[in-house]
């Protein structure tokens, strides 16, 4: 190339360079630049799925900042490179955040490294990060939790999953948040459980634990066979009836979802919150056995309502606009007469107590109660049919004494009979013996000695005697003063006296009641067995491994108020009904009141014998019609065979 040449090239490269960066400095005229990074831009970019998209332009404002305000946008491009699931993007930015920082951002730096950490797969790591934690307060509290259960799922510290998602529960703000996180709880748990995992329901820690870690195992075989596990799941569900997982079984596991809005279905009001709820959960157990007892197309929809979180009219309110046919419940005097008092349109109601003797039923209103007025009467009534008319009464002073003592008296005096004296004493001292040697007239006997003595000037010997124009004791008193005043009823020499109580006076407790044998008092089939009992008792073994609740009354009233649900649910309004129940042989009197037949029991060696039905009374002769004492012990000649097994 000659020397010009070489000169012109040199000149357009020149030249070349000068335009190009002319030009660097100009809007391309192809394209257009980057929107300058914003956090509007950032929220736009997460809100269409593109999360590492959110992370960079977060990246980016963060490099246009220091101090705080650069850990708080490094702190988001942090958790948006965990949303795009690149943990070691995340784990990049994390460890460039420089403190000090304030305590909020230090919060979401703790829990971010847990979060981290999970995502990468180092589980036991995060567990021991957010061990070493204080948990929160505030918003941060749930976050905090959430990320505990998931770590302690991880690493298979399972009960601590369970109790963190229950510490949750309160802090999720609708039902929809609270039944998700139940979700997942219960996906991780069976995971577990189908990789190998052990959670042996014997050895978990506590009854929230235990339900669930059964529940994980159903779920599991559920997953493998649908429909392997249902009787099983069902059998669950009646020893757990309040477990969170409860909704879970219905709704993700048998099918059986909760009844739509509007849809017709049964429902049972109970306060499961606040002073009544150990009662009420006893009769809700015992209603949702009778349940499940019935084959399942023969089940209607069921809702079960909260008395002790709202009131009674918003209940039933609720209940009949959600398409109640019928209302079981509510429970307490005051829930029922407020019930009965509403104005507002509402299905028929079965009440689970009575309402005062003096207050109008409505229509459609009735009323199922264990009520220990009716039975005094009934002891009143087999008193008179046992033959005895003249008598005596001992019964603790309060509320429940009176009561008792006046239900009884009425019906006796009703029959022809005579209650020459009654005594209320203090039930909360161990010592009845003044109110004894009162009402037996022990105390004119010993009157008589000391004027005898005085007349002859001289010491006789003596034995004191009790009263000789009574056939009868009627000593109604809860199970631990009972046993406390037979014994001393006998010490006073009254011990031959036919003597009765009300089922109060007893709890299944042979070795308990050694002193109390020969008292006659009349109980519901639950506790002195029988076909239904022995049945449904056979049941409750195999639902609950520790033999279910054998002695609990409320759980028979709750199982009788299905079947009485039942039967009301199938027959015209005004028709008769007539049901075998575990607490007694069920019928209606013309009032709507449920009235309940016990059976009757004696005490023979602190175990209770089966008394045979009393003979009905000759034709045209009331059994009241019978005069005078009558011989000891005549009332226990009917005593038959040991009853079953106790409640």
């Amino acid at each position: 190339m000659t020397q010009p040449q070489r000169m012109l090239v040199r000149t357009l490269g020149i030249a070349l360079l000068a335009l190009a960066a002319t030009l660097s400095g100009c809007r391309s005229l192809t394209s257009e630049e980057a929107p300058p990074p914003t956090a509007d831009r950032a929220e736009q970019l997460a809100r269409q799925g593109d999360n590492a998209g959110a992370a960079r332009v977060y990246e980016a404002l963060a490099a246009e900042e220091g101090g705080s305000d650069r850990a708080q946008w490094q702190l988001r491009a942090t958790r948006a490179w965990l949303a795009a699931h690149q943990p070691r993007e995340a784990e990049r930015v994390l460890g460039a955040v420089a403190g000090p920082l304030a305590p909020a951002l230090q919060l979401d730096q703790q829990l971010l490294r847990a979060e981290v950490a999970l995502a990468s797969g180092a589980a036991l790591q995060a567990w021991q990060q957010l061990s070493a934690m204080k948990e929160p307060a505030g918003a941060a509290a749930a976050r905090y939790l959430e990320l505990r259960e998931r770590a302690a799922l991880a690493c298979g510290q399972f009960a601590d999953a369970v109790h963190a998602e229950a510490a949750a529960e309160h802090l999720y703000g609708t039902p929809a948040e609270r039944h998700s996180h139940r979700a997942q709880l219960l996906d991780g748990l069976r995971a577990a459980v189908q990789h190998g995992a052990q959670l042996p329901p014997a050895a978990a820690s506590d009854h929230l634990v235990r339900g669930w870690w059964e529940l994980a195992g159903l779920a599991a075989q559920t997953e493998r066979n649908p429909g392997s596990a249902t009787a099983a799941l069902q059998a669950w569900e009646l020893r757990y009836p309040t477990h969170p997982g409860a909704e879970l079984v219905r709704s993700e596991l048998t099918g059986h979802a909760r009844p739509a809005p509007n849809a017709p279905h049964l429902a049972l009001l109970l306060p499961l919150t606040g002073r009544q709820s150990a009662a009420a959960s006893s009769i809700r157990d015992g209603f949702l056995t009778a349940y499940y007892v019935n084959p399942a197309q023969e089940r209607p929809q069921l809702r079960i309502y909260d008395t002790g979180s709202a009131g009674v009219a918003e209940t039933v309110t609720a209940a009949t606009e959600a398409g109640a046919e019928l209302i079981v419940g509510p429970l307490t005097r005051e829930e029922v007469t407020a019930a009965a008092e509403l104005k507002s349109p509402h299905p028929a109601m079965l009440a689970l107590n009575f309402l005062p003797a003096d207050h109008p039923v409505p229509q459609g209103f009735y009323q199922f109660a264990l009520s220990p007025q009716e039975e005094a009467r009934q002891v009143a009534r087999r008193v008179l049919a046992d033959g005895h008319r003249i008598g005596i009464a001992l019964v603790p002073e309060g509320d429940w004494g009176n009561r008792v003592l006046t239900a009884f008296r009425e019906e006796l005096t009703a029959g022809g009979g005579t209650l020459l004296s009654a005594l209320t004493f203090d039930g909360s001292g161990t010592n009845y013996g003044p109110a004894i040697t009162e009402v037996l007239r022990i105390d004119d006997s010993n009157a008589r000695y000391h004027r005898l003595e005085s007349v002859l000037g001289t010491k006789l010997q003596f034995q004191p005697r009790r009263r000789t124009d009574i056939s009868f004791i009627f000593a109604a008193s809860p199970a631990p003063v009972e046993r406390l005043l037979r014994p001393q009823l006998r010490f006073y020499f009254a011990g031959d006296v036919p003597t009765y109580a009300t089922s109060d006076a007893f709890e299944p407790d042979p070795n308990a009641n050694q002193d109390m044998d020969g008292i006659m008092f009349p109980d519901m089939p639950w506790m002195l067995g029988g076909g239904l009992a022995d049945s449904v008792r056979l049941v409750t073994h195999a639902a609950w491994p520790n033999g279910g609740p054998r002695r609990n009354r409320l759980f028979a009233f709750g199982f009788d108020a299905y079947r009485l649900a039942q039967a009301l649910r199938g027959v015209p309004a005004a028709s008769p009904i007539a049901v075998e129940g575990l607490t007694g042989q069920l019928t209606l009197d013309p009032d709507r009141r449920v009235r309940r037949e016990l059976e009757w029991a004696q005490l023979h060696d602190g175990i209770p014998r089966l008394l045979a039905p009393p003979a009905p009374a000759p034709s045209g002769t009331p059994a009241a019609a019978t005069s005078g004492a009558t011989p000891a012990g005549a009332a226990t000649s009917a005593a038959t065979a040991p009853a079953g097994p106790g409640r």
